[in-house]
């Protein structure tokens, strides 16, 4: 296969820190370009991560006839413009979590990009290790019988007045940086959609930002209990419970790329551990998105399913005003 030919809009930390480095080693892509509205910034990073070129502004990396597809990994509430400048641009996305504020964003993104004819995904990034790929498949052969809950707690403490996750206008808060998550993951897993949720959201009074945010999701013979957090100690869990056992993911979303992860199952016949990689779930993202492009595979993860998990938080933030259950 011809290796993809990427850009990145922004030169953001989680780019950096988590996702760069393991591009390099895949011979399925190449990220040619990043992007910053302060050139020498985008110059210094492309030097740093080994990037052949630095633009001086989004739209200049897009207008570049070179590049086939984009990740935006920009704050929340510039998603849906550069879906959509990109998709002018000719440019296939991977965006990521959340693709807008709202449901109606999200379908105006997949809309948008449709009617250009570009592909889109959302960049929930867990579901591309193999841990995850195993647990799903457990579940759905029945391994601990049949599913009755899912349970979800993710934290981290990040009080920055500065940081983009604890602002309002930019989309911030526990629900819409690690929500969307324990919901994706619930959805994954039971591979269905829900029926209706509650939620109860605490907000910061100088931020304006929800901080401890919880929920129940009803699938109907299923039930998903999650609760997320910026200002508590950083942790992360998920289990599921059965009729005839259980299985919990071994640090579920943040994985590390250098050791092997882990799937706990325990059922009737006794406990075990299935472990899988080391491996790098951003490589594999990024490869799966650019064999669509190339027309090998169709896009890993439907646009749809980001409208689906989008319509789970909105209905969230609704009964957390509300105080009920809120039907979707």
């Amino acid at each position: 296969m011809k290796p993809v030919v990427w850009g990145v809009l922004g030169v953001a930390t989680h780019f950096r820190l988590r996702v760069a480095a393991g591009l390099t080693r895949s011979d399925q892509l190449e990220v040619r370009g990043i992007a910053s509205r302060d050139r020498s910034r985008a110059d210094s990073a492309a030097a740093e991560m080994g990037i052949s070129r630095g633009y001086g502004g989004y739209q200049e990396l897009l207008d570049d006839p070179e590049i086939e597809a984009v990740y935006i990994p920009l704050p929340n509430h510039l998603h849906l413009e550069w879906i959509k400048r990109a998709a002018d641009a000719g440019k296939h996305v991977l965006c990521e979590k959340p693709l807008g504020l709202n449901a109606a964003q999200v379908q105006e993104a997949i809309d948008y990009t449709a009617g250009k004819g570009v592909l889109l995904m959302e960049a929930f990034m867990y579901r591309f290790h193999p841990q995850w790929r195993h647990a799903r498949e457990l579940v759905a052969i029945g391994e601990v019988g049949t599913p009755t809950a899912v349970h979800c707690s993710f934290f981290y403490n990040n009080q920055d007045p500065e940081n983009i996750r604890n602002r309002v206008e930019t989309g911030g808060g526990a629900l819409m940086d690690i929500g969307c998550y324990a919901v994706s993951s619930a959805r994954y897993l039971l591979g269905r959609e829900p029926h209706r949720v509650v939620g109860l959201v605490q907000v910061d009074e100088r931020f304006g930002t929800d901080r401890l945010s919880s929920g129940v999701i009803d699938f109907g013979d299923a039930q998903a209990v999650f609760t997320v957090g910026t200002q508590t100690d950083a942790a992360q869990s998920v289990q599921l419970f059965g009729t005839g056992g259980n299985l919990r993911v071994e640090l579920p979303f943040n994985a590390y790329t250098d050791v092997p992860l882990s799937v706990h199952v325990r059922n009737g016949i006794g406990p075990r551990v299935v472990s899988a990689g080391p491996t790098d779930q951003y490589r594999l993202q990024f490869e799966a998105f650019s064999r669509a492009v190339r027309g090998e595979s169709a896009v890993p993860i439907p646009p749809e399913d980001a409208y689906n998990n989008q319509r789970v938080l909105d209905a969230l933030f609704a009964s957390g005003r509300s105080g009920n259950w809120e039907e979707l």
